[in-house]
């Protein structure tokens, strides 16, 4: 029997990666959608099928996290097995400056969906996309069993939620996991954010469009992974046989400043030339070092990174570098045919 799967998120990175990867395996996907003035549909429009189609898979719904009336009319409407909540204000400096509604969308709106599944069907399956920023302050690495020390809005907000999705577990015997992911990164990571900042900077740097990359932190560590490795990890959690938390990552750790200095020596730069320090990147409370240890999910899940720090960053310089209509350097492909053949990831 066909499975439904309803996706919080699914026109952004992971949204789009897993609405892929479920419909490769023979869901009826369901995707919020939040109505703007402008389309912010570009990361799955190659997968969107005319809903009056009889063959489609695939459909939208408009609305919004904090509109509880709304998540509950979807869900009776759809009936799904698998909710997957990746639906958030996700951008952590950005917290900063909407702290009250990034607690509204992120946390709240957890709140919002777990009890409208409580409500209608306790047998859904939900996943939570946490954070690694819930650890915040706590000396790595940072497993299952970390204490948290949020160091954001978006990080309490986060924190919040995971909670919840935990009380829910507890209180009503219901199918709710956390996936504590780690920093994930890809082709289609927002353009705000830290990595694909620099390897868009570099792409118009060469492109002759720009001189220079403005960048905040360059000391602080991070557990970058591939993005669409770790929406498989979302499905396999939910394929248990009982509910658990998992923290996913590599296992590795880099600063800001390494990444700079391994994407621009790909591209054949120099970032002593292009790169300045802008201190208005820089966060009010800042987390200096994040680690994942997935040993947990190694274990019960069987899953385990192949793409590490060197090789995602020239997956995403080739992207980007494609994007502007430069010649990407070529590595990056060759790493994509030879650990995923036959897949589309990174190419987009």
């Amino acid at each position: 029997m066909t499975k439904t799967a309803f996706i919080t998120g699914i026109t952004g990175q992971d949204g789009s990666y897993l609405a892929e990867l479920l419909l490769s395996k023979g869901y009826e996907v369901h995707g919020l959608v939040r109505r703007a003035s402008t389309f912010n549909t570009h990361r799955i429009d190659h997968i969107y099928v005319d809903a009056h189609d009889p063959d489609a898979r695939i459909f939208f719904h408009y609305g919004d996290l904090s509109d509880s009336e709304m998540i509950s009319h979807v869900l009776y409407n759809i009936k799904p097995d698998e909710i997957y909540h990746l639906g958030a204000q996700s951008h952590v400096r950005v917290s900063f400056e909407t702290p009250e509604y990034t607690g509204n969308v992120t946390a709240l709106g957890t709140t919002r969906i777990l009890e409208a599944i409580r409500r209608s069907n306790p047998a859904i399956r939900f996943y939570q996309a946490s954070s690694s920023e819930m650890f915040g302050h706590i000396a790595p690495p940072q497993n299952e069993e970390s204490c948290f020390w949020p160091r954001s809005p978006y990080a309490c907000a986060k924190l919040y939620a995971y909670w919840m999705t935990r009380n829910y577990r507890d209180g009503y015997n219901m199918f709710t996991c956390n996936g504590i992911l780690f920093n994930h990164e890809s082709p289609r990571r927002g353009e705000i954010f830290v990595t694909r900042k620099i390897t868009r900077g570099i792409a118009a740097i060469l492109a002759g469009k720009e001189k220079y990359l403005y960048l905040g932190n360059l000391e602080a560590k991070r557990d970058w992974g591939f993005t669409p490795e770790y929406v498989e990890c979302m499905w396999q959690i939910l394929q248990q046989d009982t509910p658990d938390d998992y923290v996913i990552g590599t296992g590795e750790t880099h600063t800001v400043q390494e990444f700079v200095d391994a994407a621009f020596a790909y591209a054949g730069l120099d970032p002593e030339k292009h790169v300045k320090i802008d201190q208005k990147y820089f966060r009010p409370t800042e987390v200096e070092a994040l680690l994942a240890d997935p040993s947990r999910a190694e274990k019960k899940l069987g899953w385990k990174a192949k793409i590490k720090f060197s090789e995602l960053v020239k997956i995403m310089v080739d992207a980007d570098m494609k994007a502007a209509g430069l010649s990407p350097v070529g590595e990056g492909y060759e790493i994509l045919d030879k650990k995923f053949p036959g897949r589309w990831w990174g190419r987009d």
